[in-house]
């Protein structure tokens, strides 16, 4: 499968409000005129190099609100060059000898190219977020209600093996692979004491066999223990993260509520979870500016609060009703449960 892509984009009039009346990008002390891509690299990281904030790269690359949907764009030998005065990024190969030489002071012109997508940059490391795609992360009361379950196992063993068998009560005749999972400690807001949900820990995957009463499947993975009584969700299937990095439409202020294999601190490309989703108006893509918390002081029998501390930068790539998954993209140091995430 290829891909046509032009190397000169339309205009960015379309994008979301929030950001088009923004002020323009700064760009990087130390920018380069030019930068040609190499396999590996990320958008973000690319866009690090031009910009002091590199979530905004859909701007300086004039995409419209579509192509923020679906931005595989640049490919590795491509040339990314900087306009100072808009500031404006463009992207194609060099002109004149060959091709991938830098294109410096050189005509930029447009280009078309076929190139296969999965060989397109992506916007963040999709290595890291990978294992949250697919996997059941949190689960709410209705969806508990409608799980299937685990009855018995054929072997009687409590740890099963991929190529074990298993049987279920209330499998659906239209699923044919299920995610195992063990609802974990609640999710609760730091601030409101609210429960969002529960954290579903993930066990491992099935297939049905049979359609019986109870229903026959076997194991496909088992990382964890697998028994009766473990729950079951349809497996959603092969999602695919390739949002360009946006503001959210609407106003949000919300916090960190738990951090992924449950430690209080984290830091840069570590996936946190956040008391907003699609009720709040997030959507995959949307970045959030990170707050530390400092406290209070106390001076002379008076307790001072001490002003939030901005300190990095986030990308949500899965969203549910009331709870997000983020990726850490920027700090200068911890990030830790109870911290505020709002608007860039």
């Amino acid at each position: 499968m290829s891909r046509i892509i032009s190397s000169i984009v339309v205009g960015f009039a379309a994008l979301l409000g929030t950001v088009a009346q923004a002020a323009p990008p700064t760009v990087a002390a130390n920018a380069p005129d030019s930068y040609t891509v190499v396999k590996g690299d990320t958008l973000w990281g690319i866009s690090g190099r031009f910009l002091q904030e590199p979530w905004r790269w859909p701007e300086v690359w004039q995409m419209n609100e579509d192509q923020i949907k679906n931005p595989h764009l640049i490919y590795p030998g491509q040339i990314n060059v900087l306009d100072r005065s808009g500031p404006k990024l463009r992207f194609g190969k060099a002109i004149g000898s060959g091709g991938n030489k830098p294109v410096g002071a050189g005509k930029l012109e447009p280009r078309v190219y076929h190139t296969p997508v999965d060989e397109a940059i992506s916007t963040i490391p999709l290595k890291v977020i990978a294992p949250f795609l697919t996997r059941p992360l949190v689960v709410e009361r209705k969806t508990l209600d409608g799980a299937a379950t685990i009855v018995a196992t054929e072997t009687g063993r409590v740890y099963l093996a991929q190529g074990d068998t298993i049987f279920a009560k209330d499998v659906r005749d239209d699923v044919d692979t299920w995610a195992i999972f063990r609802p974990a400690k609640p999710i609760v807001d730091p601030v409101s004491g609210k429960q969002l949900g529960f954290e579903a820990q993930y066990l491992g995957s099935a297939k049905v066999t049979e359609r019986t009463d109870p229903a026959t499947l076997q194991i496909v993975e088992a990382v964890e223990e697998i028994g009766a009584g473990d729950l079951m969700l349809p497996v959603e299937g092969d999602l695919v993260f390739s949002y360009a990095p946006h503001a959210p439409k609407s106003e949000i202020d919300t916090r960190i509520v738990n951090i992924y294999r449950g430690v209080t601190e984290t830091g840069k490309l570590s996936v946190v979870a956040i008391g907003a989703g699609k009720n709040d108006g997030l959507e995959p893509g949307n970045v959030l500016a990170l707050f530390r918390n400092r406290g209070t002081a106390k001076y002379l029998k008076r307790n001072y609060k001490l002003p939030e501390k901005r300190y990095g930068s986030m990308l949500v790539f899965r969203v549910f009703d009331r709870v997000s998954y983020a990726l850490i993209m920027d700090t200068d140091g911890q990030a830790t449960v109870g911290d505020a995430a709002r608007n860039p």
